[in-house]
Protein backbone atom coordinates (compact mmCIF):
# COMPACT_ATOMS: atom_id res chain seq x y z
CA UNK A 1 0.00 0.00 0.00
CA UNK A 2 2.76 2.26 0.63
CA UNK A 3 4.28 1.93 -3.01
CA UNK A 4 1.06 3.56 -4.29
CA UNK A 5 0.82 6.70 -1.62
CA UNK A 6 4.45 7.25 -1.53
CA UNK A 7 4.93 8.24 -5.27
CA UNK A 8 1.30 9.64 -5.46
CA UNK A 9 2.22 12.08 -2.48
CA UNK A 10 5.38 13.61 -4.06
CA UNK A 11 3.59 14.11 -7.60
CA UNK A 12 1.22 15.41 -5.72
CA UNK A 13 3.44 17.98 -3.70
CA UNK A 14 5.17 18.57 -7.49
CA UNK A 15 2.60 19.71 -9.07
CA UNK A 16 1.70 22.21 -6.34
CA UNK A 17 5.14 23.43 -5.61
CA UNK A 18 5.61 23.77 -9.37
CA UNK A 19 2.14 25.75 -9.41
CA UNK A 20 3.36 27.79 -6.89
CA UNK A 21 6.67 28.61 -8.29
CA UNK A 22 5.20 29.85 -11.30
CA UNK A 23 1.92 32.28 -10.11
CA UNK A 24 4.87 33.62 -7.62
CA UNK A 25 6.66 34.68 -10.47
CA UNK A 26 4.05 35.77 -12.47
CA UNK A 27 3.13 37.87 -9.39
CA UNK A 28 6.94 39.14 -9.52
CA UNK A 29 7.00 40.09 -13.02
CA UNK A 30 8.17 43.75 -14.29
CA UNK A 31 5.30 45.73 -15.12
CA UNK A 32 5.02 49.03 -16.35
CA UNK A 33 6.67 51.31 -14.55
CA UNK A 34 6.80 55.28 -14.97
CA UNK A 35 9.68 55.51 -17.20
CA UNK A 36 7.90 52.66 -19.60
CA UNK A 37 4.77 55.01 -19.95
CA UNK A 38 6.40 58.11 -20.68
CA UNK A 39 8.76 56.71 -23.25
CA UNK A 40 5.45 54.94 -24.89
CA UNK A 41 3.91 58.47 -24.69
CA UNK A 42 7.07 60.24 -26.14
CA UNK A 43 6.75 57.43 -29.20
CA UNK A 44 3.21 57.74 -29.67
CA UNK A 45 3.96 61.78 -29.74
CA UNK A 46 6.42 61.02 -32.05
CA UNK A 47 4.08 59.33 -34.27
CA UNK A 48 1.66 61.19 -34.52
CA UNK A 49 4.26 64.12 -35.63
CA UNK A 50 5.65 61.89 -38.71
CA UNK A 51 1.83 61.13 -39.56
CA UNK A 52 0.89 64.58 -39.75
CA UNK A 53 4.61 65.60 -41.88
CA UNK A 54 3.38 62.76 -44.05
CA UNK A 55 -0.19 63.96 -44.78
CA UNK A 56 1.86 67.29 -45.15
CA UNK A 57 4.48 66.21 -47.58
CA UNK A 58 1.34 63.85 -49.54
CA UNK A 59 -0.06 67.29 -49.80
CA UNK A 60 2.70 69.26 -51.68
CA UNK A 61 3.68 66.55 -53.66
CA UNK A 62 0.06 66.16 -54.78
CA UNK A 63 -0.32 70.05 -55.59
CA UNK A 64 2.79 70.14 -57.67
CA UNK A 65 1.59 66.80 -59.67
CA UNK A 66 -2.16 66.05 -60.28
CA UNK A 67 -1.38 62.32 -61.09
CA UNK A 68 -0.14 61.91 -57.81
CA UNK A 69 -2.38 59.13 -55.65
CA UNK A 70 -3.41 61.09 -53.12
CA UNK A 71 -4.22 58.78 -50.22
CA UNK A 72 -1.41 56.49 -48.78
CA UNK A 73 -2.00 52.56 -50.01
CA UNK A 74 -2.50 49.58 -47.73
CA UNK A 75 0.42 47.31 -48.64
CA UNK A 76 -1.70 45.36 -51.17
CA UNK A 77 -2.67 48.83 -52.52
CA UNK A 78 -6.42 47.77 -51.74
CA UNK A 79 -7.76 50.61 -49.69
CA UNK A 80 -6.50 53.81 -48.00
CA UNK A 81 -4.75 53.14 -44.39
CA UNK A 82 -6.37 54.79 -41.30
CA UNK A 83 -4.73 57.89 -40.07
CA UNK A 84 -3.78 57.95 -36.82
CA UNK A 85 -6.32 60.10 -35.52
CA UNK A 86 -8.93 57.28 -36.83
CA UNK A 87 -7.29 54.84 -34.99
CA UNK A 88 -7.15 57.07 -31.20
CA UNK A 89 -10.81 58.29 -31.76
CA UNK A 90 -12.71 55.00 -32.91
CA UNK A 91 -10.76 51.67 -32.18
CA UNK A 92 -13.63 49.50 -31.32
CA UNK A 93 -14.67 50.69 -34.68
CA UNK A 94 -11.96 49.62 -36.69
CA UNK A 95 -11.74 46.61 -35.49
CA UNK A 96 -15.07 45.65 -36.18
CA UNK A 97 -14.67 46.61 -40.00
CA UNK A 98 -17.60 48.67 -39.95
Amino acid sequence: MEDIFVPLGFTLLGIVWITFHYITKWKTAPTLTTNDEALLEDLYQLARRLDDRMDTVERLVAADNPDFREARQLTDGSAKAPSLDDLTAAPTKLRSGR
